[in-house]
C-alpha cells in the first residue's frame, strides 16, 4: 500500500483524520474512547494505548482578572511590549501597574499509541496525543520581575491555579519509528545507542517473545544545527505503569542467587532479558550484572541462552548508554 510513498508523507496524510477524531472525544472517556474513535476514523490501523507521560506544562497566554483573553501567546506579548519600550522592564511594569493580568499554562500529559506495521521490531506507527488543560497561573508583575524569565515563568510565588478551559485532546504527531531511525542512522556510519538496542532486541530472547513496541515507545526529537543540518535524537521509554521493580541482588552476587534475581526481575516486567534492556534504558539494573553474567558463563554456570550471552558479551566489549 505504501511502497511508493515515503512514510513521512503517508503519516502527514493521516493527520487530518486523527485531528478530527481526537477533537470529538471527551477526555473523561479515557484512552479507550480515544482508541475507539481512532479505529472508526482509521480502520486500517489498530492503535493500542502504550503509555501516558505527564507532569509537564507549556507557557500559555494572558487573561484578565475577569477572564477576558488578552493574548494567546505570553512570550510573544512580553517580547512585543518590551520591544516597544526598548527592552526597559521597569517601564513595562509601570505601564501595566494598574492592571491585574494573569499568565496561563497548558498542563497535560502525552498519550502514546502504537500500531505494528511490519516484520521489523521498529516497524510501527507511533501516535502522540496530548491531553491538555489551560490553567490560570501567576499574576504578571506581582513579583517585581527583573528578567523575562521572572515575568513569564517564575519559580516561586505562583497563585493557586484555576482552570481556564476544559481538558481536551490535541494531536501532536504520528510517525513511523523505523523510518525515523533510518533517517537518523544515515547521519553517521556508527549506529546510535537506540539502533543497537533495537538490534539487540531482535537478536535476543526478548525479540523472540514479543515485539519491541509492546514494551517500549521512542521519544524523538529533530532540530537544525548551526549549519542548518537536521539532527535526530531518539530515546526509548519503557511502557511500565510506575517504576521498574527493584533489582534484588547486591554487588558481587553471582551463580544461582544472581540467576534467581534475573529471573524474578524478568517475570515482574513480563519478558525474558528484561533485566538487560532495563539496565540500558531505565538504569533499574546496575552494570556490574552484565560482567558477572559473563563470568558465570565462563565458569560453566550457563543460565542464559547462547544468543543472549552473545548480546551481553558484545555489550561488554562495546558498551553503550541510552
Amino acid at each position: 500500500m505504501k511502497e511508493n510513498q515515503a512514510w513521512s508523507e503517508y503519516c502527514k496524510s493521516l493527520a487530518p483524520a486523527i485531528v478530527e477524531a481526537s477533537a470529538k472525544v471527551p477526555v473523561s472517556g479515557g484512552p479507550g474512547a480515544l482508541i475507539k474513535a481512532l479505529g472508526q476514523a482509521l480502520p486500517d490501523w489498530k492503535f493500542r494505548h502504550a503509555m501516558s507521560r505527564g507532569g509537564w506544562y507549556r507557557l500559555g497566554g494572558i487573561v484578565s482578572a475577569d477572564g477576558k483573553r488578552i493574548s494567546d501567546n505570553l512570550e510573544r506579548w512580553v517580547e512585543s511590549n518590551l520591544d516597544e519600550r526598548d527592552g526597559d522592564m521597569a517601564h513595562l511594569i509601570d505601564d501595566f501597574a494598574g492592571q491585574t493580568l494573569y499568565a496561563t499554562r497548558l498542563v497535560g500529559q502525552t498519550h502514546y499509541l502504537v500500531s505494528h506495521c511490519g516484520e521489523g521490531h521498529a516497524d510501527f506507527l507511533q501516535l502522540e496525543i496530548e491531553d491538555l488543560q489551560e490553567i490560570r497561573a501567576h499574576q504578571l508583575f506581582a513579583n517585581d520581575p527583573s528578567t523575562i524569565e521572572d515575568l513569564i515563568d517564575p519559580r516561586t510565588g505562583n497563585e493557586q491555579p484555576l482552570p481556564v478551559s476544559l481538558p481536551h485532546y490535541a494531536f501532536r504527531r504520528v510517525q513511523h519509528i523505523g523510518s525515523f531511525l533510518q533517517r537518523m542512522r544515515a547521519q553517521r556510519p556508527e549506529p546510535a545507542p537506540i539502533h543497537r538496542m533495537v538490534d539487540d532486541w531482535g537478536a535476543s530472547s526478548a525479540g523472540a517473545n514479543s515485539t519491541f513496541s509492546n514494551h517500549w515507545v521512542v521519544a524523538t526529537r529533530e532540530h537544525l544545527d548551526r549549519y542548518h543540518q537536521p539532527v535526530f535524537r531518539a530515546q526509548p521509554i519503557a511502557t511500565l505503569a510506575g517504576t521498574p521493580p527493584e533489582f534484588d541482588a547486591a554487588p558481587g552476587t553471582s551463580g544461582l542467587a544472581l540467576n534467581e534475581a534475573l529471573t524474578h526481575f524478568d517475570r515482574e516486567i513480563g519478558y525474558p532479558m528484561a533485566w538487560y534492556f532495563h539496565m540500558l534504558g531505565t538504569k533499574a539494573v546496575p552494570h556490574w550484572v552484565a560482567q558477572v553474567v559473563i563470568e558465570d558463563t565462563m565458569a560453566g554456570f550457563a543460565y542464559l541462552p547462547q544468543r543472549d550471552v552473545e548480546i551481553v558479551r558484545n555489550w561488554l566489549h562495546r558498551p553503550y548508554a541510552l
